[in-house]
C-alpha cells in the first residue's frame, strides 16, 4: 500500500511538471496569505479556508505527535527525511483528489455541496460499484482512524497527565462532539476554522521554545536525519537500532497516516467549498500537507532529537512527552497531553462529516443524518478500547479505503493535468 500511495503521488508530481515546486509559491500566496480574508457567503456557501479548516481538523491528529514519534523508535531518525518524501508527493496526491472532487461534486439536498472520491470514481469513471466501495471502506474508517484511534489517544493522554479515568473522558469527549456535529456541516465549519488555527499555534509555539533553547543542536539533528535516511542507525542506549528498510518504512507509513494523502478523505471537506475553478481549491491542498507534515511533524521530529531523548526506548506518545518534560520541566509534558486533546479531537470532528459524506452516498441524506447518532458511541469504546486492536482495524480500512481512490487518481489523471494546464493558462494571460 505504502508503494501504491507514494507511487502515485510520484506518477501525479511527473504528469504536472512537479507543481508543488514550481508554483508552491504563488500556492502560499493564494492560500495561507489568504487565510483572513473574508468573503460574502450564503447561508449554505462555504469558504475555501473553512473547508481546509474541516480537512486539516480531521488530517493533524495524534500521528503529529504520537505517530512522529513512532516512526523515529522505530526507524532512527533517518524515518523523518522518508516522512517528507513521502509528504512532499503527498502534496500533487492531495492536490489531485481535491481538483477531481471539485470537478464532479453535486449538490445535496440541503443546498451544500458533496463530493470526493466516490462522486469522481461515479462520474468521472462511470465505476459505480467502485465508488460503492469506496463510500462503505470510508464510512467503516471513519469508526477507527477518525474516531476510536483519536478517543483511545486522548483518554491515554489526560489519564496518565491529570489522572482522569478514560470512561470520564469518553463521555465528556461525546457529548461535546455531539453538540458539533448534531449541527450539520455549517456547525462543523464554524467550530473546525476557530479551533484549528488555535491548536495548530499552541502547539507550534511550545515545540518551537524548545528548539530554539537548544538551537546549537538543530544541525547535529538534520545531520542525524540526513545521515541515517541512508545508512543504519545503531543500538545506542535504549534504542535498538534500525536498518534503512525500517526508515523507509515507517517512516513513509508514519507520513501517509498523519497527511492522509491518497485515502480520498480531505476531497470530501474541500468539495464543500465555494470556488470558481477547481485548481484554485486544489492548491490548498499543497498547503495541507505542507503545514501537517513539512511544520508540525517536522517540530515534533526536532523536539525529540534536539532533546536527546529518542535514545530512551519509549515510543508513541510517551517518548514525545518525555522530550517536552525533558526541554520545558514541570509543564512540557502538558504541552502535549493537551495538544494530543485538542489534534485527536479535531479529528474525531472532521472525520464525522467524513463518514456522513459517505453515508449519505450510499443511503441517502436522512440516512447521512441517523450516522452521526451511530458515530457518537463509538467515542466511548474508542476511549476505554484496547490500543493494538484499535489500530490495527484504522490502518486495514485506511488500506481498504485507499485502493478504490487511487485507482480513480491514475486512471482520471489526464483530468487533472487538463484543469492545471487551463487554470494557469488563464492566470499567465
Amino acid at each position: 500500500m505504502l508503494i501504491l500511495i507514494v507511487g502515485t503521488g510520484v506518477i501525479l508530481s511527473w504528469q504536472v511538471n512537479f507543481l508543488q515546486v514550481r508554483h508552491f509559491g504563488y500556492a502560499m500566496k493564494n492560500t495561507l496569505m489568504k487565510i483572513f480574508d473574508k468573503e460574502q457567503l450564503s447561508k449554505d456557501e462555504v469558504s475555501p479556508f473553512q473547508a481546509l479548516s474541516t480537512a486539516v481538523a480531521a488530517t493533524v491528529g495524534v500521528g503529529n505527535i504520537a505517530g512522529v514519534a513512532t516512526a523515529i523508535a522505530l526507524g532512527g531518525p533517518g524515518a523523518i527525511f522518508w516522512m517528507w518524501v513521502s509528504a512532499f508527493f503527498g502534496m500533487v496526491t492531495k492536490y489531485s483528489e481535491i481538483v477531481l472532487a471539485v470537478k464532479y461534486r453535486e449538490k445535496s439536498t440541503d443546498g451544500t455541496w458533496a463530493g470526493g472520491p466516490m462522486y469522481y470514481l461515479a462520474k468521472g469513471l462511470n465505476m459505480k460499484w467502485l465508488a460503492v466501495a469506496f463510500a462503505a471502506f470510508g464510512a467503516l474508517a471513519s469508526f477507527g482512524i477518525g474516531n476510536m484511534v483519536q478517543a483511545n489517544s486522548v483518554a491515554a493522554a489526560l489519564y496518565a497527565s491529570f489522572g482522569i479515568d478514560k470512561l470520564v473522558t469518553g463521555i465528556i469527549l461525546t457529548i461535546v462532539t455531539g453538540v458539533v456535529i448534531v449541527g450539520g456541516l455549517k456547525r462543523i465549519v464554524a467550530f473546525t476554522e476557530k479551533l484549528v488555527p488555535f491548536m495548530a499555534v499552541f502547539y507550534i509555539v511550545g515545540s518551537l521554545m524548545i528548539i530554539l533553547s537548544r538551537i546549537t543542536m538543530v544541525p547535529e539533528a538534520f545531520a542525524l536525519i540526513f545521515g541515517h535516511a541512508f545508512s543504519p542507525a545503531a543500538a545506542v542506549g535504549g534504542f535498538a537500532g534500525a536498518a534503512v528498510r525500517n526508515a523507509i518504512r515507517f517512516g513513509i507509513a508514519r507520513g501517509v497516516f498523519s497527511n492522509e494523502a491518497g485515502l480520498g478523505s480531505a476531497p470530501m471537506a474541500h468539495a464543500s467549498a465555494k470556488t470558481d475553478h477547481p485548481v484554485r481549491q486544489g492548491l490548498w491542498g499543497i498547503l495541507e500537507v505542507f503545514l501537517d507534515t513539512i511544520v508540525i511533524c517536522s517540530l515534533t521530529a526536532l523536539t525529540i532529537l534536539v532533546t536527546g531523548v529518542w535514545q530512551s526506548g519509549k515510543t508513541g506518545a510517551a517518548l514525545t512527552t518525555l522530550a517536552f518534560n525533558e526541554g520545558l520541566p514541570g509543564f512540557g509534558g502538558f504541552i502535549v497531553a493537551i495538544g494530543i486533546t485538542l489534534f485527536a479531537f479535531s479529528t474525531v470532528i472532521g472525520w464525522s462529516w467524513y463518514g456522513e459524506k459517505c453515508v449519505e452516498f450510499l443511503f441517502g441524506s436522512f440516512a447521512g443524518r441517523i450516522y452521526r447518532f451511530v458515530y457518537l458511541p463509538f467515542i466511548i469504546i474508542g476511549a476505554v478500547g484496547g490500543l493494538t486492536l484499535v489500530w490495527d482495524i484504522a490502518d486495514t480500512l485506511n488500506g481498504l479505503m485507499a485502493l478504490p481512490n487511487l485507482i480513480g487518481l491514475l486512471a482520471l489523471s489526464g483530468t487533472v493535468v487538463a484543469l492545471t494546464k487551463e487554470f494557469f493558462a488563464k492566470k499567465a494571460a
